[in-house]
């Protein structure tokens, strides 16, 4: 790859992760309504994800499930599935506004795991790896060294700009003091993570 290649990869991860998404809309509402702690142990999870999704890609497991179409939808389902069980546990706790919840131990365990879980079982993100990458080395499967070192720029990026969007949402949620007011933010915020359920189950078909 030239260096014009790895610049236009770099600008075109840029645009891919800048388009509004399921990472994007969960982080920022899990932000908003538990603080950046939360988001920081979410996009953890995410970066994980990814490159677990990056190394299936490079060692050729992504290709099988792009080209099972039972395996795609058993990680399309079973990702809006687990968005859905994130939106009742958050509208399940919204009235729950002692900082003792947001900061028992295990908690952000949880939501390195749930952001970790969502990766895995989202199949287009496994195909970001199959699908764009060829593009920018002659239209070839890079080699296993090549994919890792790509991933991990694709990665870098990824969390740059989920870590912008955390702290703005923990910005936001940090002006909501008013223990009614964060119930109700939270409710809508759970709500719309019910929203990124639907968007992931039909975006994710093929």
């Amino acid at each position: 790859m030239t260096d014009a290649d790895w610049i236009g990869f770099g600008l075109a991860v840029l645009l891919i992760e800048l388009t509004p998404g399921p990472n994007m809309a969960w982080l920022a509402a899990l932000a908003m309504g538990e603080g950046r702690r939360a988001g920081l142990a979410a996009t953890a999870g995410v970066a994980i994800g990814l490159f677990v999704n990056a190394l299936a890609a490079a060692l050729g497991i992504a290709f099988i499930v792009s080209a099972s179409p039972l395996l795609w939808q058993v990680l399309r389902w079973g990702g809006a599935a687990f968005l859905f069980w994130l939106a009742w546990e958050s509208w399940r706790d919204a009235g729950e506004n002692s900082p003792a919840l947001i900061a028992a131990p295990g908690r952000s365990r949880h939501h390195f795991l749930s952001g970790l879980v969502v990766n895995l079982l989202n199949p287009k993100a496994m195909l970001f790896y199959v699908v764009v990458i060829p593009r920018f080395n002659g239209g070839q499967v890079p080699g296993f060294g090549l994919a890792v070192a790509l991933a991990l720029v694709s990665i870098a990026i990824a969390t740059t700009v989920h870590l912008t969007i955390v702290v703005a949402g923990s910005r936001v949620g940090g002006w909501i003091s008013d223990p009614a007011r964060t119930r109700t933010v939270r409710r809508i915020l759970a709500l719309a993570i019910v929203g990124v359920a639907i968007w992931f189950a039909l975006t994710a078909g093929r």
